[in-house]
């Protein structure tokens, strides 16, 4: 049973809470200990998870516009049609990476097979340059060429270059999606 103050008793005095400097300095360097420490995990996670942007100067990548447009233009004056195919075959012991035969076919305007040509295929990761991955196909016939990658699953840009002569001839870039 609660005890019942007497009708003619002050009611209780709150005890009083000072503001002193040791509170202030402590709630001050807890703050900042709080932010430096979600800084640390923000720099951390930033640093390891980025691989890096895809142009080293944007600056120069304008500069150079102009001469890859007219190489663009030369490519399709050209008329050739290039066809490539990426087929998962053998799943190896790193089921991450499974391995995977692309396969590219080049024609000219009139159908023909095209020869003597090098092919040289890339696969760039979207978000993270570290795992790009670069392949020289090996010819597999008239006009056709092939090869083997480990690749992982998701979205890759398949950049296919070919060669005459030791200089680049054509290029496409296609976005590509590895089951």
């Amino acid at each position: 049973m609660p005890t019942a103050l007497p009708l003619d008793a002050p009611p209780p005095v709150p005890r009083e809470r000072r503001l002193t400097g040791r509170v202030v300095l402590a709630s001050l360097v807890g703050f900042f200990l709080v932010v430096a420490g979600a800084n640390a995990v923000m720099i951390t996670v930033a640093l390891t998870t980025f691989g890096g942007a895809r142009t080293d100067s944007s600056y120069r990548a304008g500069q150079r516009y102009a001469a890859e447009r007219a190489a663009m233009e030369a490519q399709d004056a050209l008329g050739w049609t290039v066809d490539t195919s990426l087929m998962t075959t053998v799943s190896t012991a790193d089921a991450s990476a499974p391995e995977r035969v692309i396969t590219v076919t080049a024609v000219d305007a009139d159908g023909l097979p095209l020869a003597g040509l090098v092919a040289t295929v890339r696969l760039e990761h979207p978000a993270d340059t570290r795992r790009d991955i670069v392949l020289d196909l090996a010819p597999a016939g008239a006009g056709a060429f092939s090869g083997t990658v480990n690749a992982a699953h998701g979205q890759w840009d398949l950049v296919v270059e070919l060669a005459r002569d030791g200089a680049p001839t054509f290029r496409s870039t296609r976005r590509i999606y590895a089951p």
